[in-house]
């Protein structure tokens, strides 16, 4: 934290705009794109499987790019590798409503789609190594927290504006509204002051930066034990999403009842990021990070037992407040345990340890599935909550704050 800091009050409201509102237009074009994203290369001639492949390509695209993203960040500063990340995805977006076209437009689509995923691991990275540095600890949670909150705000809002744009200019427009955001983004992100330098005595910048191997090397009991809770989690939120629709399916509803549960339970999921950020600062991480998730594993647990519309709704309805009142938990764990020296590479490491999870979690569902039944596969994807809460009652400090080491 600096002086400046130190001496004036600070407000979340001070930095909303420059910090908040790029992240969420970034993720209103995200999610503008991301329901059509497989119809596009089905019109295209992709099979069923391609397109599915397609689709997962952008989340391939940020995992394996959270460690170059750090490298770009160190090189660039926060503000222009937000700026460049968000004007990248603007012409990958352009290049994906153009691939319906041009000859081999299915090519062009995959491509695109990596793009948007490197593109988005940048972005998200600077942002969070921005505010973790903008903010001070104090109020670090309900910063992260609202970042997290804003941007599920815009995953959740842009699927509606690309289909008010789609009446009028086919799928396509859905592309259209994605770059309108995204250069939206990074037009605004132009605005977000630059960060003053770490340290007062100027001793954070002596010597050469660490490397990746260096911070990977120094940190590896935070990435061994808290960094397994993090793998956790991310493996339980990402399989929430698949369990939900195909438990609906297997009850025999229809795709507008399986919408109307899911619409339901991120509705619940974004009403209470803030407080639970609040409750983070003031009485420590271990209040959210336990109860998030053992609500998270007691819920996926329940779904098997459910076999009406309001047995599941009510199960997703809490699925949703638990995952809600996590959002942020592992951008504030990560800024937690991050070193004022080398936090771009630690960063970096951490996202990857996260979408490992995120990739793995529907890995594991889909093998139980298919090695027993979906029942099995849920309850194993339960157990993951019930592994990260006492991973994290025993390795997150009992601290109020965990400060810098």
């Amino acid at each position: 934290m600096t002086s400046a800091q130190a001496t004036k009050p600070f407000s979340l409201r001070s930095i909303a705009v420059p910090a908040f509102g790029p992240a969420l237009l970034f993720c209103i074009g995200e999610g503008a794109v991301l329901p059509v994203v497989a119809l596009s290369a089905r019109d295209l001639g992709a099979s069923v499987a391609v397109a599915a492949l397609i689709v997962t390509l952008i989340g391939l695209g940020s995992w394996f790019f959270n460690l170059p993203a750090s490298l770009i960040t160190l090189k660039f500063g926060e503000r222009w590798s937000i700026v460049g990340a968000a004007a990248a995805g603007a012409l990958a977006l352009t290049a994906a409503g153009l691939s319906s076209v041009i000859p081999n437009g299915l090519w062009l689509l995959a491509v695109a789609m990596i793009v948007v995923g490197m593109a988005a691991s940048v972005f998200s990275l600077a942002r969070q190594k921005y505010l973790t540095e903008a903010v001070p600890v104090a109020f670090r949670a309900r910063a992260l927290s609202t970042l997290g909150g804003v941007s599920r705000i815009g995953i959740f809002i842009g699927p509606f504006v690309g289909a008010g744009v789609m009446q009028f200019a086919g799928i396509s427009g859905a592309y259209w509204v994605g770059v309108a955001a995204m250069a939206a983004a990074a037009v605004l992100s132009v605005t977000i002051p630059d960060l003053p330098a770490v340290g007062s005595s100027g001793d954070a910048h002596r010597g050469p930066e660490p490397t990746m191997r260096g911070i990977a090397r120094s940190h590896a009991g935070v990435f061994l034990t808290v960094g397994a809770g993090i793998l956790l989690l991310s493996a339980l939120r990402a399989s929430r999403q698949v369990v939900i629709p195909l438990w609906a399916d297997s009850l025999g509803m229809d795709a507008t009842h399986a919408s109307l549960i899911y619409g339901l339970s991120g509705a619940i999921d974004m009403l209470v990021f803030y407080p639970a950020g609040k409750l983070m600062d003031r009485k420590g991480r271990q209040w959210v990070a336990i109860p998030s998730t053992v609500i998270m594993g007691t819920a996926l647990m329940l779904i098997p037992l459910t076999g009406s519309f309001v047995g599941l709704l009510l199960a997703a309805l809490l699925i949703g407040f638990g995952n809600g009142i996590s959002s942020g938990l592992i951008m504030t764990l990560g800024a937690d345990f991050s070193p004022d020296r080398g936090r771009g590479q630690f960063l970096g490491l951490w996202r990857f340890i996260a979408d490992a999870g995120a990739t793995g979690g529907p890995v594991l569902l889909s093998g139980v599935t298919a090695a027993v039944s979906l029942g099995a596969g849920v309850w194993a994807t339960g157990v993951l909550g019930f592994a990260a809460a006492v991973v994290f009652a025993i390795t997150i400090p009992r601290l109020r704050h965990r400060r810098n080491y």
